[in-house]
């Protein structure tokens, strides 16, 4: 397996990885693979299909820890951040949206009714009300926890994973 690791090792010089970042994580996947190896898991079952790519393994593991930018041709990495920026718009703007028409009070519901007095004549009455501020309230609520869950996806989105399942 020591192939493994030093075609990993030439793919972070490759990336630029700094040297001694590069031996440091090629010390940890060697160590990685001889533990599991004494443990009898196989590198195909600690690894999985990278185990048969090493050069796509060593680069998503460089970029996972923020050494190098993330490659290009992940297509999941690049989706995720334009999903949540998507899912971030979308809340913010119905929080503005909703707390503008709370500020308005509109859309107004206008009641109008009049009365005829015995002496004939007539008076009107008219009553205005926020017709829609009990559903403006809850978009309110809904946006502040759709920004709320937004920035803990934020948050989580920068941790880096591991880039070899527990032992």
């Amino acid at each position: 397996m020591s192939d493994f690791v030093e075609q990993c090792r030439g793919e972070w010089k490759r990336l630029g990885v700094p040297d001694p970042l590069a031996e440091e994580m090629a010390a940890d996947l060697a160590s990685d693979l001889t533990e599991a190896e004494a443990e009898g898991v196989s590198a195909e079952e600690l690894l999985g299909s990278s185990v048969f790519d090493p050069s796509s393994f060593a680069a998503s593991w460089a970029s996972e820890r923020g050494i190098v930018p993330v490659p290009p041709g992940r297509g999941n990495a690049r989706r995720r951040p334009l999903v949540l920026v998507a899912f971030t718009t979308v809340a913010a703007i119905a929080l503005i949206v909703s707390a503008l028409l709370l500020a308005t009070g509109q859309p107004k519901l206008t009641l109008a009714t009049s009365r005829t007095t015995p002496a004939g004549t007539s008076r009107s009455v008219v009553h205005s009300v926020s017709a829609a501020a009990p559903v403006e309230w809850i978009l309110l609520v809904l946006a502040i926890v759709a920004l709320g869950f937004a920035a803990w996806l934020w948050a989580s989105s920068g941790r880096s994973r591991s880039p070899t399942a527990p032992a």
